[in-house]
Order: structure tokens, then sequence, then C-alpha cells
């Protein structure tokens, strides 16, 4: 079998993984893939193991999915927690499974790299490597437009829907001109909650990953753990991630610091590239009115309004998005499930599941604060 596995990112080099990754897609870049792995925030120890998929011929890699060999389904945010609860009720066994994705970052993109006719050549044989690896099944999580393509007419593949709220950058010329487009009480509910925000005091600085200090990735990294402590979790990444990723794709990096009486209390950390602007991680040390909705929002709509950047994937769920101009998307998933009496019930499970979505995107349409043509 053509299939080889890749237990290690660093053993391929970044020139020959980023020649497979279309442009305008960070997450799958060697950098980002393997600063996970060698900041120790993936491994055995966390459910995690790199099983990165590569098609050869020849001795030459022509394609490859990213993907992690799991134990468990968190960190994914497209969730079989049901599923395999249920599995396991009817005695069968569900972990480990294979996971084609990038850990913890709900991102629509890539998941198929490279040559598109060896891509399918390694879906066409993926079946037989669960088998022989003894994994329950493959689930491929949030494909963009190509690599969902290649799913097309593969009946054992099962399709599944679910809904993002992103932001539209339509040509405005500053945030004024955003509100603009909004209805009068839409528009009022944001002036008022920015204005309460001015109001306390609160500044704001933007920074390129050139720009951070170790001590402020040290900051960073206590709001990031805490939004994880103050619910009684550990966080997912590491310390040394965040530097690792500075060090590797320190132009991709955007933080903006939110300090109070020139003392930083909060923080949102994003990544650039083409026409996307997408925030990924919030925290501060403390709660106040407001904070969250302008450092996480309105600091990153006026910052992709200033550079030109068209949309802002602020991240999975979160309906109050909506009321900000966020509008829903539709994102897409594949899975694989070598039992066929779960595949079946899977199945039956996702064909009312896209009705629903399509409803609830149809509803959540309708609560945007556009004004009405």
């Amino acid at each position: 079998m053509p299939i080889i596995t890749l237990t290690r990112l660093a053993d391929l080099s970044a020139q020959q993984w980023d020649a497979m990754v279309p442009a305008g897609q960070p997450f799958q870049r060697h950098a980002f893939l393997s600063a996970l792995e060698d900041s120790g925030t993936l491994g055995p120890d966390s459910g995690w193991q790199a099983e990165h998929l590569l098609w050869t011929e020849e001795g030459k890699t022509l394609a490859a999915i990213p993907g992690y060999r799991k134990m468990h389904s968190a960190g994914e945010y497209v969730f079989d927690q049901g599923w395999a609860e249920a599995s396991e009720r009817a005695g069968i066994r569900y972990y480990p499974k294979w996971l084609g994705a990038v850990p913890f970052s709900p991102v629509t993109g890539a998941r198929l790299l490279g040559d598109p006719a060896a891509a399918a050549s390694l879906l066409d044989h993926l079946p037989n490597y669960l088998a022989q690896h003894r994994l329950s099944g493959a689930h491929i999580n949030f494909t963009d437009t190509a690599s969902s393509q290649l799913f097309a007419g593969r009946t054992d593949w099962l399709q599944r829907t679910g809904l993002q709220y992103h932001w539209r950058n339509k040509g405005y010329r500053d945030f004024q001109d955003f509100l603009d487009t909004l209805a009068s009480r839409k528009r009022k509910q944001i002036r008022k909650e920015r204005g309460s925000v001015a109001a306390q005091g609160f500044e704001f600085e933007w920074l390129s990953g050139e720009q951070v200090s170790e001590a402020q990735w040290d900051f960073v990294y206590t709001c990031y753990a805490n939004t994880y402590l103050v619910r009684g979790r550990a966080p997912y990444l590491t310390r040394d991630f965040f530097s690792l990723l500075a060090e590797r794709i320190p132009q991709n990096l955007r933080l903006v610091l939110t300090t109070l009486n020139a003392q930083p209390v909060a923080m949102a950390f994003s990544l650039v590239e083409g026409d996307t602007f997408y925030g990924r991680y919030w925290g501060c040390l403390a709660e106040f009115d407001r904070l969250h909705f302008e450092t996480c929002f309105y600091q990153g709509m006026e910052y992709a309004i200033e550079h030109g950047l068209s949309r802002f994937d602020a991240g999975a769920q979160g309906e109050h998005k909506l009321l900000r101009g966020f509008e829903p998307v539709i994102t897409h998933s594949w899975h694989h499930l070598r039992h066929s009496g779960l595949q079946a019930a899977v199945e039956n499970f996702l064909q009312e599941e896209r009705a629903a979505v399509l409803v609830w995107q149809e509803e959540a349409r309708q609560a945007l604060p556009y004004r009405q043509a």
C-alpha cells in the first residue's frame, strides 16, 4: 500500500509539505502543525498522536492528509461524543479513531493536500488502512470546497454540516461605514457597547508577531489558559506553542493587547493570510463589562477594514455574533465508520441534522442586524 504514515511532521521537510498546501492556508502549513507537535501540545498523553497520511508513488510524495490517532473526541469542534457513547453501549469499540483535522482549530480549509488525483487515491485506500490498523473510522473535519469535491460520489463517506458565523468586509471605508448598513436599533446598540468600553478607560494596541516580546507571550498564555481554568479545565495549548509559532510564522500573527491604567488586562490572538483574518484565542485577567465584544470582534473588524481583508473568521459557535453582523456559514465534515450498523445509524441521524442546520441557518439570517433592502 502506497500510504505512508508520518508520526512526526519534522521528519518531512517544510518545503516538501508546504508545496502541497494551497495559498492562504496558514493552519495547514508545516510551521503551524509542527509547532503543535514540537511544543508538547500533542502526543500520547494528550490523546492526540500525529498520524499524517502520505500518498507516494515511485518514492515521491504526491498527496497528504494531516491527521491524528485519537483516544477521545475533545478539541475537534465537530461533536461525535454521542456516537461514541452509543457505540460503546452497543459493545462496539469507537476509540481509537483517525481524524483528519487541524487540532483545536475549527477553521475551514484544505484537508486533502497535493495532487487531486493522488489525494483521491489516498481516499480510495483509506478504508483498508483503517482496517489494517484497527481504527474504528475516519473523520475529516472542516473541509473547503476543493477537498469536499473529492468526496463526491463516495457513498461510504457521510457528509455532516454545521454552522459558523463569519463577518464580511463589503468594501467598508471605516467602521462607521459598516454601522451605516445596520438597522437603527442595532447600530445604537453597538455604539453603546463601544462607548461603555471607552468610558471605562481601556486602550488597545496592535502588534504583529515580530513585535511581541517573550514577556508579552507569557501574558498571552496566562489569559488564554485562564479561559479554560475558570471552567475547571486544562488548556489545550502549551506555553511553548506560542513562542514556536512566533519564531516560525511571525508574519501571520496578530495580537491586540488591552490595557487599563497602563496595565495589560486582556488580549485577542489572531492569524492573517490572504484575504482572511482568523480570530483564534481570547482571554482576560478579570471580567469587565462588554470588553469581550470590543477586544474579540470590533477591534478585529476595524483591523480587517483598515488592511483590506475581506473575511473575518471568528471561530466556532456563538450566536451572539449574529447581532454584530457575523453571517451564518455552512461547514462540512466527512465520516467513514467501519461498523456497518453504526454507519447506518449515523447516516440516519445526519439526514435529520442537515435539515435542522438549514432551518437554523435561515433563522439566523433573519436575526442579522442589517437593514432590509
